[in-house]
């Protein structure tokens, strides 16, 4: 019996451990994979841009075939989700929040989402003015780039400020919502979700059906969320292997000064703010922020990250649902400090470049303008290019300035679109405190939430 009690866990200690280790083996989660997307498509980008002869199979099978077709193909998923996830989040916010609340609410985030884009833009033009971009730039070497992108900025060039403010309201809600303008979408969806909130009882059905078809496009962002890293590696790879390293060279200083005050934006603006009216530790906010950021970073689309950053915020941070689902899709449309600050150093580099001579009438028309302009950008890649034709026209500057920095523009758009998303979550998180929503116990907690990174796939696998 001694013999045979000894031989039976010598028999079974082998399976147990097995299936320990199995247990035990690393899964990535959707971050980690998004990130090291991140790096390979940087990588494979760049042997195709350096290594690999210009021909047919380069140009033609890969870069404009493979990956322009995968990367954009992941931008379309995403953008088909904007204009049903937006409306429902907002409208779903807005009816969940009592409406003295809610006034409370709307008016101190508009007010902190004016206020960032204000100090974002002037930092811009310190930053500018402090590096000079724009002197010693041989024109030159820029001006194969301005040709070919200058089309695009004459659907804007007649925008102007009382256009901005009216467009606001919408003629046609319909027309808003089919042709995806974001401005109009969230007036009429801030407007509906407060009528729901008035009526209570009386309008319960329709309100389940928001409630409900937010689900749904909730579910629908996390199988789409499924195929992020593909899209990122395609997007990235597409990225270098058109522009390589030495197309930085000319714009190295311009480059520099967009991301030194985007820097300053995020580490300084932001957790002062953050550190001053909520009285939250910022190295755990950016420590539980990294993976939205990160997020952000890859696709360059603010709207992209609005089911996570709510996910996030709600499970790691402790903020109330209720106040994020109002305030994340708000500010993924007007809060777009990261292109605000690309705007201001834009001005100040464009005016040296061309030999513009800028005064403080000039420079306050700058900030008011780029703040308005800030406001009506839609959270999707690259289209602050397009208002930023607005803010030169305000102060006489030539629109050829912005096509000069068009090619280089995706790599500082990831960057800006990360500020402007951390933006959103610092906005949000110092109003829910302020409002009594948020759980510290939960924010103080480093290992909360540590199932949002994976989007709650693990839920669906």
């Amino acid at each position: 019996m001694e013999f045979t009690n000894h031989l039976q866990p010598t028999e079974e200690e082998p399976d147990e451990e097995a299936a320990g280790q199995r247990r035990r083996l690393p899964r990535l989660g959707l971050t980690s994979r998004i990130l090291l997307a991140l790096v390979l498509g940087l990588a494979v980008g760049v042997v195709f841009h350096y290594l690999v002869p210009a021909g047919p199979v380069r140009d033609e099978v890969f870069v404009g075939g493979i990956f322009y077709l995968l990367g954009q193909g992941f931008i379309r998923l995403m953008q088909m989700l904007v204009v049903p996830l937006v409306f429902c989040s907002i409208v779903c916010g807005a009816a969940a929040i009592d409406t003295k609340t809610l006034g409370s609410v709307g008016l101190k985030t508009l007010g902190l989402y004016l206020l960032t884009t204000a100090v974002a833009i002037t930092l811009a033009l310190g930053v500018g003015n402090l590096i000079n971009p724009g002197e010693g730039v041989d024109m030159s070497s820029l001006g194969a780039t301005a040709a070919s992108d200058a089309a695009p900025l004459d659907e804007a060039a007649g925008t102007n400020v009382a256009d901005t403010l009216l467009s606001i309201i919408p003629k046609n809600p319909i027309a808003s919502l089919a042709n995806g303008d974001m401005l109009p979408l969230i007036f009429f969806a801030l407007f509906t979700g407060i009528v729901l909130a008035r009526l209570g009882r009386r309008v319960e059905t329709v309100h389940s059906f928001f409630v409900q078809f937010n689900d749904i496009m909730m579910e629908m962002t996390s199988l789409v969320m499924k195929v992020a890293p593909l899209g990122v590696f395609c997007l990235l790879a597409r990225t270098f292997a058109n522009v390589g390293f030495e197309a930085f060279l000319p714009m190295l200083k311009y480059m520099g000064g967009v991301l030194l005050a985007l820097g300053l934006q995020l580490c300084v603006t932001y957790m002062v703010l953050l550190w001053l009216f909520a009285r939250m530790s910022p190295l755990m906010f950016l420590r539980k922020f990294f993976s939205v950021a990160a997020f952000g970073f890859s696709t360059a689309t603010s709207n992209a990250t609005i089911p996570l950053n709510i996910e996030t915020l709600e499970k790691k941070m402790g903020v109330d649902r209720r106040i994020s689902s109002f305030t994340i899709p708000l500010g993924a449309t007007i809060n777009m400090d990261g292109t605000a600050i690309m705007q201001g150093v834009a001005v100040v580099f464009t005016a040296q470049l061309f030999g513009v001579p800028l005064g403080p009438v000039e420079y306050a028309t700058v900030i008011a303008t780029a703040t308005l302009a800030s406001i009506g950008t839609a959270g999707v890649p690259s289209v602050g290019l397009i208002t930023l034709s607005m803010v030169f026209n305000a102060v006489g500057l030539p629109l050829e300035g912005i096509a000069l920095i068009m090619g280089i523009d995706r790599i500082l758009d990831m960057c800006r679109t990360a500020v402007n998303i951390t933006g959103d979550a610092v906005v949000t998180s110092i109003v829910a405190k302020q409002a009594g929503r948020v759980d510290m116990r939960v924010f103080r907690d480093p290992d909360a939430g540590r199932e949002v990174d994976d989007v709650r796939l693990a839920v669906h696998q």
